[in-house]
């Protein structure tokens, strides 16, 4: 009858605390490396580390939880709209908030993935499943996890990619299924030392998280011809699977490049005018919306975002700009929302022009999105500096460095005279990307 919320170990202790405060979370299973972080964040919750270290000496070893008597934990009544998991998601814009996935949501969104006569991705008892996306990301949790599980198939973990140690362990236990993101792609795809392994087993290399450019897909393809590749489309306030390629089915029809594959079974799809919330028909870009039985209950304590994502119809709207072509082939081609992504992970402009307007030099501030080859996205800000002080873009960057995570960190910073924005006060994030090179 518990909620589990997975936080990413490399936060540092203000995120941590962000989420343990939002989550209300009482227990926290963790690494030693990560106890001081969340000692940091003060609170009333108790600590199991699954090592021994030093710094564990008042944690509560792992060995409470295996040793336990499972018959002596009380019955509890589960109902299918009961919330299981809590992802933290940026959404379409604004601040990171809990996704409340139920019971129901999850089941389905599983059984889309993989139950029934004709899956759209079909794995098999004896395959071996490789999981080197961490664990606490929504893409890995579901389509890598639970999907393996509910098939009965083998999952190989990596706790930290490495290329050659990857190659030897798909060469050493015959990976067959390869859950992959674009970063991964490009480092497989332009690696020579892929071509000193025997990656034959590879039977399916599926892509997720991000988009993946036509280019990659052809390179990786050319140095694993024998394996069946596709992207799926998803979201975690999706529950997460939108779309999944079709080439993975048991009965497999082809993909288009760069499609991201037919919507998931027994769920709606729907592509509107993001202006006028019409209906668009075939060959039409505009707002994806999905709705299902395995879409978010809504989000944490926030009634407000959540009547901004699920209309009153049920109709989660994505933020993202697509169009369904005439074999009902779904194609992103633009983002409506803010949100960064970073070798799939999710950056939150707000959360990070939140941080930069506390520096006491600093008057205004945005974070948009450039392009990168390696990590898709990085976030770059555009920073209104007070007149009397000699701010330096390597200060800044420095500053945010020191609060967030790898991937939060920005990559460039620019200095401008004023920010551009609405009359509301909304930030013309179109007019600031226009500034970047390349161009969007």
């Amino acid at each position: 009858g518990a909620v589990s919320t997975a936080a990413n170990p490399h936060f540092t202790a203000a995120e941590i605390s962000k989420q343990l405060k939002a989550s209300g979370a009482k227990l926290i299973v963790t690494y030693s490396r990560c106890v001081d972080n969340v000692r940091e964040c003060g609170g009333d919750f108790t600590v199991i580390a699954v090592d021994e270290s030093p710094e564990t000496k008042d944690c509560l070893n792992f060995s409470v939880v295996y040793e336990a008597d499972e018959n002596e934990v009380p019955a509890v009544e589960i109902a299918p709209n009961d919330a299981v998991a809590l992802p933290f998601s940026s959404g379409t814009t604004g601040l990171p908030k809990g996704v409340v996935l139920t019971h129901k949501s999850m089941v389905s969104s599983v059984a889309q993935q993989v139950d029934g006569e004709n899956p759209n991705i079909y794995l098999r008892t004896d395959d071996v499943v490789l999981c080197v996306l961490p664990m606490f990301h929504i893409f890995s949790l579901s389509s890598v996890i639970l999907s393996s599980i509910r098939c009965g198939a083998a999952i190989l973990l990596m706790e930290k990619f490495e290329i050659e140690a990857l190659l030897r362990l798909i060469e050493r236990h015959r990976v067959t299924v390869a859950a992959v993101v674009p970063p991964l792609v490009l480092a497989l795809a332009k690696n020579s030392k892929v071509a000193e392994f025997d990656l034959s087993s590879i039977r399916m290399v599926h892509s997720g998280a991000a988009p993946l450019r036509k280019e990659l897909e052809e390179a990786l393809m050319q140095k694993m011809p024998q394996a069946t590749f596709g992207q799926g489309y998803g979201m975690t306030e999706a529950g997460p699977v939108v779309s999944m390629c079709s080439a993975f089915a048991k009965e497999p029809m082809a993909t288009k490049s760069g499609s991201c594959g037919r919507v998931v079974r027994n769920a709606e799809l729907k592509v509107i005018d993001p202006q006028t919330g019409s209906s668009l028909g075939y060959n039409q870009p505009g707002e994806i919306c999905i709705r299902g039985p395995q879409i978010m209950k809504g989000y944490l304590n926030n009634p407000e975002a959540t009547s901004l994502t699920i209309d009153m119809e049920g109709w989660l709207h994505t933020g993202d700009i697509g169009y369904v072509d005439d074999d009902e082939e779904i194609f992103i081609v633009d983002r409506v929302k803010e949100i960064i992504k970073f070798k799939g992970f999710q950056v939150a402009p707000a959360e990070l022009e939140a941080i930069l307007i506390t520096h006491p030099s600093i008057v205004d501030a945005a974070v948009v999105p450039q392009k990168d080859e390696v990590a898709g996205e990085v976030p770059v800000a555009f920073v209104v500096k007070s007149t009397d002080h000699e701010l330096t873009e390597e200060a800044v960057k420095e500053f945010i460095a020191k609060q967030v995570v790898f991937y939060k960190r920005l990559q460039r910073v620019f200095f401008v005279q004023t920010i551009p924005k609405l009359p509301s006060g909304k930030i013309l994030r179109k007019d600031l990307k226009a500034k970047l090179s390349p161009a969007f």
